[in-house]
């Protein structure tokens, strides 16, 4: 194993964090880094955090660090955050909450911009992961940006996923029609003290006994104040198993082998090819059927 393979797999946060980097920036170095580490990951539980914006996804986050350190056991968080599909610019979000835990080895904090990748995930997401479970966190915590028909993605990468929804917000009906019922193991109910969570509770039953699948807890919590994220904690373990059961990881890896694939073909291809077919397709010089076609052969 190389030096900085070593040095990441004994935990040390410099050469985490240098990794991390070569991995947002798609380093050279980061590859065979990874395949390196792989033999040393499938040890951490990997919590998804999704929800729309405003629902408490990065208070819940930092109380269940909290939570998690105090049983003596390490945690990685890695906050996906916008980023303008024109400039590549994000608002790489301050975490303010967080910033306590800034001076705590056990607790490393990772944002990213998902530069304009569908899905609420950055597009090293997946290997960020990776190289907090080969770096012996315990707790892998992912919040994504939002939620909605294009941040379905989290549940390829959590063995758990946890929705957070608050009571009065007005998009919980719309939100539940999004898919979410197909990827979360956990409703989190936060700011339950606000009117209408027993409403909101209701209408998550009401679309429960429409899904199939296995069932799905719910939780009431007030992250703020940290009421009842031990018991997410409680039931995101419970549902752990579900998680990595082999059929269902065995399906998620052929999803990411398929994006995998897919990003490596268009790395091979400069934009500029792109806009030079599409000026050919839109003056019909030709048509795009042909074009893909020769880019196969290549």
């Amino acid at each position: 194993m190389t030096d900085a393979g070593r040095r990441i797999v004994s935990g040390d946060l410099r050469a985490l964090a240098r990794a991390a980097t070569w991995i947002e920036n798609r380093s050279p170095e980061a590859e065979p880094l990874l395949r390196e580490l792989f033999p040393h990951t499938g040890r951490a539980l990997i919590l998804g955090v999704t929800g729309p914006p405003g629902a408490g996804k990065s208070t819940l986050c930092d109380q269940l660090a909290r939570l998690i350190r105090g049983e003596g056991k390490t945690v990685g968080v890695i906050a996906v955050d916008p980023s303008s599909p024109y400039s590549g610019g994000a608002v790489l979000g301050d975490r303010i909450r967080m910033q306590e835990h800034h001076a705590d080895p056990g607790v490393f904090i990772r944002s990213m911009a998902t530069r304009g990748w569908l899905g609420g995930l950055a597009r090293a997401t997946t290997e960020m992961t990776m190289l907090l479970d080969a770096a012996g966190r315990d707790v892998v915590l992912v919040e994504t940006v939002g939620v909605g028909q294009d941040e379905v993605e989290i549940a390829r990468l959590a063995h758990v996923t946890l929705v957070v929804l608050t009571p009065g917000a007005g998009d919980d009906v719309q939100t539940l029609k999004a898919g979410i019922m197909e990827i979360a193991q956990v409703f989190v109910i936060n700011k339950s003290d606000l009117p209408g969570a027993d409403k909101l509770q209701r209408e998550i039953h009401a679309a429960m006994g429409l899904a199939h699948g296995p069932e799905i807890e719910i939780v009431n919590t007030v992250a703020l104040e940290g009421k009842g994220v031990s018991d997410v904690l409680a039931a995101a373990r419970r549902a752990e198993p579900r998680g990595r059961d082999a059929e269902r990881s065995a399906e998620i890896w052929a999803a990411r082998l398929r994006e995998m694939l897919r990003e490596r073909l268009l790395d091979r291809f400069p934009a500029e090819d792109f806009l030079a077919a599409g000026r050919e397709v839109a003056s019909h010089q030709r048509d795009p059927y042909s074009i893909l076609n020769d880019w196969l052969k290549r």
